[in-house]
């Protein structure tokens, strides 16, 4: 585990993760943290107090169209 806390930052921050990546298992699509946060590769998060990051995905009208 990491000194990192973050203690200020809610779930619904979308902020840069400043931790970094101890255990990688992109084969079942995920990562942990050294904070203790996972992060799938949908964008979801699982927090170390259990709550969770829904994935914040771009939708369609953000996308932009190649001409």
């Amino acid at each position: 585990m990491c000194s990192l806390q973050l203690p200020s930052a809610s779930a619904d921050a979308h902020s840069v993760h400043l931790a970094h990546i101890v255990a990688a298992h992109p084969e079942q699509g995920w990562n942990l943290l050294c904070d203790g946060t996972i992060v799938f590769d949908d964008s979801g998060e699982l927090l170390p107090d259990g709550r969770v990051v829904d994935p914040h995905r771009v939708t369609a009208q953000q996308l932009a169209v190649a001409a």
